[in-house]
């Protein structure tokens, strides 16, 4: 070291030669021995070398800390790349020659891009985070979202990740139109049901959830899952109300109608009430009237009810007897003989006495109504039948009149209608032993079905029909016994007078205003009044009829089935007048 002389232009001339000289000057002034010399030698040499050794130290933990920046600024580079994706940052190829400083001055830049497409990134990503974490805390009913507030996870921010995210957010974008659409469409429904139930919408529809007012914006609505559930429930609470007070606005109606048709109620007074009647028979999707099934409407209709009630108590006989007409009209119609006077006084003293309720007492009436409509149903059939029959005697007798017409050919005015109607009435009489014979069994069948003796105005048809043909039996045993006594007087008149003419092989005809032998018989019907006051035909009740000259019918004919009606009937027969 003591041989090196080096020049350090920052010292000028001094140099370590020129140091060392001077040094040597003044041991050899001082007289100082080699052996110091040499030990103060060896010290110089000692303190320069541990300055060199400093300044390696020094320069090795420099160089040391460039490459610690520049490993630390690749492995940033490459995680920025990782963390933005493949084919983030193109264009930088790194730099293997060159200084460690040419080297970190080479990937400066592109850690400074990276850094600001980072941060742009996550931007991006805390935008579409907090979008989603919003509408997720809108589904769930929480302003701060369903999971909190969550950061940007750093490590992906890939534009693969970003489209997750953004897919995501579409998702539940079309799930929040979704749940709005449908916000929507309950309070609708909770708007008509309330207009038709009278009930106040907004006070119903806040008390589900304050942003449903009308007065919020639609996108401010909320869309949670709790006021989706607690707006189906007042739907399906308004819809059941709507059901119940339909059902009790139909029975109102129904009460109503029958109430009017018992007391004849005017139709301008019935209008006053067609706001109720109106939905009588609808279905509950059918009412969507504003007010239509609002309380104070209801409660009207319950108080005209109520009023029409104790209108029709003070107005029970007149209804029972009503009722009681419609029943002996069914009985007279089907010929059923009841004891009318009995039937007014019973229900005359169970309206007096209070021991039955008049809906009751309507109500049983209703049901013997019904009862005799069916029993009335049961009889048609015979009924038809006995009305054939009894027409058929009508004509019968008819033609009996007919026959004893001397001037019947005559050219006289309305001859030839009574001709054609003879030609009738002979097919028709041909008929009736056939329409006694199923009349009979008709009956026969009935009884036995039945239990009972089948009835005609208090008459067993049966004993009616049996008379019948007796008396048509007697009937024909006498027309053979006058054809025989008419053969043998004009044989004797032959014998004792060969000169005298004969009319007929069958006697002289009665002259028309001739009465007939009291011991002549005749099947025939005749119009009478039924114990119920309403007319019917009684079959064995014939009217005497006889035909005038112009072949008219006359009430002159004596009528044995009188007689035999009235032995029937437990009464005695009316003399005959000859």
């Amino acid at each position: 070291m003591a041989g090196v002389d080096v020049q350090n232009p920052l010292l000028g001339e001094t140099t370590c030669g020129s140091l060392l000289h001077q040094l040597q000057k003044i041991w050899d002034e001082v007289g100082e021995s080699d052996d110091e010399r040499d030990k103060m030698l060896v010290e110089i040499d000692q303190e320069c070398l541990d300055v060199y050794k400093r300044k390696v130290d020094q320069a090795t933990k420099s160089r040391s800390h460039l490459l610690q920046t520049l490993a630390d600024a690749k492995l940033e580079l490459s995680t920025l790349v990782a963390s933005l994706g493949e084919n983030t940052f193109v264009g930088f190829s790194e730099k293997t020659g060159g200084t460690i400083k040419e080297q970190l001055a080479a990937i400066a830049p592109a850690l400074e891009q990276l850094w600001k497409q980072k941060n742009e990134r996550i931007e991006e990503f805390s935008d579409v985070q907090t979008q989603i974490q919003k509408i997720c805390g809108e589904i769930a009913g929480s302003s701060e979202g369903a999971a909190g507030n969550q950061g940007v996870d750093e490590s992906d921010l890939s534009l693969k990740k970003l489209d997750e995210f953004h897919d995501q957010l579409q998702q539940l974008q079309k799930e929040k139109s979704d749940r709005l659409h449908k916000v929507l469409e309950l309070v609708s429904s909770v708007h008509d049901l309330c207009a038709v139930l009278g009930i106040d919408f907004y006070s119903t529809v806040t008390e589900v959830h304050p942003s449903l007012n009308d007065a919020t914006g639609v996108q401010s609505k909320s869309i949670s899952n709790d006021t989706l559930t607690r707006l189906a429930k007042t739907v399906i609470s308004l819809k059941e109300d709507k059901k119940q007070r339909l059902h009790k606005l139909q029975e109102l109606a129904t009460q109503l109608t029958d109430l009017w048709n018992l007391m004849d109620t005017s139709e301008e007074e019935q209008g006053l009430f067609d706001h109720v009647t109106c939905n009588m028979s609808a279905s509950v999707d059918e009412v969507n009237v504003p007010g239509a099934l609002a309380l104070d409407l209801i409660q009207q209709a319950e108080l005209e009810v109520e009023r029409l009630d104790e209108l029709k108590a003070s107005k029970m006989k007149e209804i029972a007897f009503k009722r009681q007409g419609e029943l002996e009209e069914i009985f007279a119609r089907a010929h059923i003989e009841i004891d009318r006077e009995g039937a007014r006084e019973k229900i005359l003293g169970l309206i007096d006495s209070g021991k039955v309720e008049p809906s009751e007492l309507l109500v049983d009436m209703d049901n013997q109504i019904i009862k005799a409509k069916e029993e009335a149903l049961s009889r048609k059939e015979i009924l038809d039948k006995v009305e054939k029959w009894m027409s058929a005697c009508e004509e019968e007798s008819w033609l009996e009149d007919y026959n004893r017409d001397d001037n019947r050919y005559n050219a006289s005015r309305g001859a030839h209608l009574n001709l054609k109607r003879a030609e009738k009435a002979r097919i028709l009489v041909n008929k009736i032993p056939g329409v006694v014979e199923s009349l009979v069994g008709k009956t026969r069948a009935w009884e036995e079905e039945h239990g009972m003796s089948f009835m005609y105005d208090g008459v067993p048809l049966l004993a009616m029909l049996d008379e019948y043909a007796m008396l048509r039996h007697d009937r024909e045993e006498e027309k053979r016994r006058v054809k025989k006594d008419q053969k043998k007087m004009v044989t004797e008149q032959q014998q004792v007078n060969p000169n005298t003419e004969v009319e007929t092989a069958f006697g002289a005809r009665s002259s028309p205003g001739r009465p007939l032998s009291s011991n002549t018989k005749k099947v025939g019907v005749r119009s009478t009044a039924n114990p119920n006051g309403s007319p019917n035909r009684r079959l064995s009740l014939n009217q005497n009829r006889s035909v005038n000259r112009d072949g008219k019918v006359k009430p002159n004919s004596p009528s044995p089935l009188k007689d035999a009606a009235s032995r029937v009937s437990g009464t005695e027969p009316a003399p005959t007048t000859p």
